[in-house]
Formats: C-alpha cells, structure tokens, sequence
C-alpha cells in the first residue's frame, strides 16, 4: 500500500521560513520524480517545485524561485521543501506527489498524492 505524508506546516508571520517534509512508503522512492504542489482556498492546485529521481534536476514556479529550495533523501524516502522569506501569498494546502513519468508542472499526471500539510504566513 503506497503511503505519502507530509508534514511540517504550521503558522508564521512573514520573512520567516519553514521546513516541510513528506514521507514515502510503498514505492520503490528513488524512481520516482517528485513534486510540491500548493492550492489556497478558491484557487487550483499550482505546481512549485519538483525534483528528479536522483535530485540532481531541480525546477521551480516563477514565483518561489530563490526562496524555496527542494530536495531529496532516497535513504529516507523523504522528500524536503526549505521555505524562507515566506509571504503571506504562500499561504495555501501544500501537497507532495510523485510520478513514474516526468510529469513536471502537471498536477494529472501525477501518480500518487498526499492528503496535505496547512501552511498560513501572517502579515
């Protein structure tokens, strides 16, 4: 049974930073290319970030790009998303996928999904 957990959200106040973290199980991880999604209430999923299956390919949204950083332990089957000059318009339902294929920025064709961590950056 294929399991995937985030977790690290919580509440901060702007120019702060967060780690979020997504545990994996029930896959073979490390072939798999991996991906932090985001929604915000009213708004569709967006892509922010996503990762290959070795980390050594890295590709961010326009609009994170230069304060998010993600990365990969394949030992741990744990994805990562390092969060600073967090803004108030990050605040949204942050989601980790995975995908078999290079499924880059596209939420469908994602394989397999978490059920989400909060994260609210005050202002």
């Amino acid at each position: 049974q294929v399991q995937v957990a985030e977790s690290g959200g919580g509440l901060v106040q702007a120019g702060e930073s967060l780690r979020l973290s997504c545990a994996v199980s029930g896959i073979t991880y490390r072939t798999f290319v991996m991906s932090w999604f985001r929604q915000a209430p009213g708004k569709d999923r967006e892509f922010v970030a996503c990762i290959s299956w070795s980390g050594g390919v890295t590709v961010y949204a326009d609009s994170v790009k230069g304060r998010f950083t993600i990365s990969r332990d394949n030992a741990k089957n744990t994805l990562y998303l390092q969060m600073n000059s967090l803004k108030p318009e990050d605040t949204a339902v942050y989601y980790c996928a995975a995908s078999v294929r290079n499924s880059g920025s596209y939420p469908s064709a994602y394989d397999y999904w978490g059920s989400g961590t909060q994260v609210t950056v005050s202002s």
